[in-house]
């Protein structure tokens, strides 16, 4: 498949996690409809739904792209060998892309409303320390983010590899996500996803930038160390 499709695919997946995902955050989490009726999908609501965009994507491009829809994913298929080094930066550039075009999209609808305050909402953008929704510190969101972006790859290198029954590594991947978003919500809001922080922190500014390093070293630490022992536990040597 053309780089070009590729990275079209890739930009489009992304678009579609974040518009799904944090959208369902910013939109639905907490909503009342007549009389003040709770009809907000809260926490579960919110890690279902960044599910579900893995889950759609993957069979929807993962035969174009490969379905990464994220820097650390296509870190830690390069640490796996199963992706070339030379698509890196293209890959990452068309996802970071494809997420701040979903954030747009979020923010053009959640304007819409009188009276959103675009940082007060906090816009589903990760944080620690006071912009933790749980007010975890650095170090807990540190650690949340390597290990659960660790075990993220961990699922994803082994419910695609080649001994693995076909077909049903999107359902594996999504329900991954929704699991990881269960635990780490409260801890940093859950990234796992370098460009899924970006897109949100970039509309957020101040603080959100500010602590997006810990959202792109953190997920490409954990994915790259998930590579590489994920590359030697599944080794195809003989015992």
């Amino acid at each position: 498949m053309p780089l070009t499709n590729r990275l079209a695919a890739e930009f489009i997946g992304t678009l579609w996690l974040v518009l799904g995902g944090c959208g369902s955050a910013v939109l639905a989490a907490v909503f009342y409809g007549p009389d003040k009726y709770p009809l907000g999908i809260a926490l579960v609501g919110v890690a279902l739904a960044f599910g579900l965009t893995v889950l759609t994507m993957a069979y929807a491009i993962g035969h174009i792209s490969g379905c990464h829809l994220n820097p650390a994913v296509s870190v830690g298929l390069w640490a796996g060998g199963r992706f070339p080094a030379s698509d890196l930066i293209p890959y990452i550039i068309a996802q970071v892309l494809g997420g701040i075009a979903g954030a747009g999209i979020i923010y053009l609808i959640a304007t819409g409303k009188p009276g959103f305050d675009l940082v007060a909402s906090g816009f589903a953008a990760n944080g620690f320390d006071a912009h933790s929704p749980g007010g975890y510190g650095m170090t807990a969101a540190l650690v949340s983010e390597v290990v659960m972006t660790f075990f993220f790859l961990i699922v994803i290198l082994g419910s695609t590899h080649k001994n693995t029954p076909a077909g049903f590594a999107p359902i594996a991947i999504g329900l991954c996500l929704t699991l990881i978003h269960l635990i780490s919500i409260p801890v940093t809001n859950t990234s796992v996803n370098p460009a899924r922080s970006t897109s949100q922190a970039i509309f957020v500014g101040g603080w959100a930038l500010q602590q997006l390093w810990l959202f792109w070293l953190a997920p490409i630490l954990g994915a790259a160390v998930a590579g590489f022992f994920h590359r030697w536990m599944a080794s195809d040597h003989p015992a």
